[in-house]
């Protein structure tokens, strides 16, 4: 069993083609794409087939896939436990996920009380799209996952257990200079005539559900590769956007927001695995709790219904159900008693 060659097709089902696995992992296109062989030969089944946009894994292929990146994960813990014990390191880091707005928002409050609680931790940050983090608690590379229900939602998966941690109401970020800058909240309707800018689908399809709902459209003109880009265009005044509430207090300087009347608000989660949880995970999750309610004072004085009660009330439970999202009014009348 060639660890080598199962972590290749791994890598070329995740980026979907053969080139950029070989750069990734710094072979050639036509080593990859002869381990690949070998690994179809052996097994007597093909195992990825071609698209418009690359590769993807045959049913067969998908298959092993799962099993190859289980055995992965677990190949990677034992080496990093044998060289921990060698180094003379007895606890495994604490590996945390988090979106970009929770990232520089909640995340960093909540470690530091952490540390607090239990004394010196290590730890590291990745940052990412709530499903990549997802799949990443899956994999066995992130000990919890800081993610949101924003579309396209969570998926209910029985490996993950996910603690609701609150609401949060989106807010219209705007330049200092802005003609707005300073007002109470704005109805969607009077926003019509201004240019959008987004970095991901997600935030795309709340702002685009909220201006419906007010009938009317926003021009998403703008896209920015990732938060600190979409802040900048806002910066510099050529667009505004729509941003998490828990970034208000971690905002640049030369830009400040603005509360819309009945605003969209997405659902704020941390996610672990069901299987070999760290220690750390269930002090985390309640640093995390208390670093929202510092930032969203009053967003949990609702409780959620069904499975996000539970999760309220527990530090851990199975992801088993979808929590809407749309306008505080709808998600605060879906969670009332």
């Amino acid at each position: 069993m060639d660890l080598t060659v199962w972590r290749t097709f791994v890598t070329v089902c995740r980026v979907g083609s053969l080139s950029a696995a070989a750069a990734e992992l710094h072979h050639t296109q036509s080593a990859v794409s002869r381990q690949i062989a070998g690994l179809e030969r052996q097994f007597g089944v093909p195992l990825v087939e071609r698209h418009a946009r690359g590769v993807r894994p045959t049913p067969a292929g998908e298959v092993f896939r799962r099993h190859a990146l289980a055995t992965l994960n677990e190949a990677d813990r034992a080496v990093r436990a044998v060289r921990d014990v060698r180094d003379g390191v007895g606890d495994r880091p604490l590996a945390i996920g988090a979106t970009p707005s929770l990232a520089a928002g909640i995340v960093p409050e909540a470690v530091r009380g952490l540390l607090k609680q239990v004394g010196p931790v290590r730890w590291s940050l990745l940052p990412g799209l709530s499903a990549q983090l997802h799949g990443r608690v899956i994999a066995g590379d992130l000990d919890v996952a800081v993610v949101t229900d924003a579309p396209p939602g969570l998926a209910a998966d029985p490996r993950v257990a996910r603690r609701f941690l609150g609401l949060d109401e989106m807010v219209v970020v705007l330049p200092s200079g802005h003609p707005r800058a300073g007002r109470g909240p704005v109805c969607m309707g009077a926003l019509a005539d201004e240019t959008w800018v987004e970095d991901n689908d997600g935030s795309a399809a709340l702002l685009r559900q909220h201006a419906a709902r007010a009938g009317v459209s926003a021009r998403i003109d703008l896209a920015a590769a990732d938060l600190p880009g979409k802040l900048a265009l806002v910066a510099t005044g050529h667009a505004i956007a729509l941003i998490p509430g828990v970034l208000t207090c971690a905002l640049r300087a030369d830009v400040t927001t603005m509360p819309l009347v009945d605003p969209p608000t997405r659902g704020i989660y941390a996610i672990t695995p069901r299987r070999d949880p760290h220690p750390g995970a269930v002090p985390l999750l309640d640093q995390l709790t208390t670093a929202f309610s510092s930032v969203r004072p009053g967003r949990l004085e609702h409780p959620p219904t069904g499975a996000d009660a539970r999760a309220a009330a527990s530090p851990l439970h199975d992801a088993i159900g979808e929590t809407p999202h749309g306008s505080r009014e709808q998600r605060l009348d879906a969670h009332r008693p």
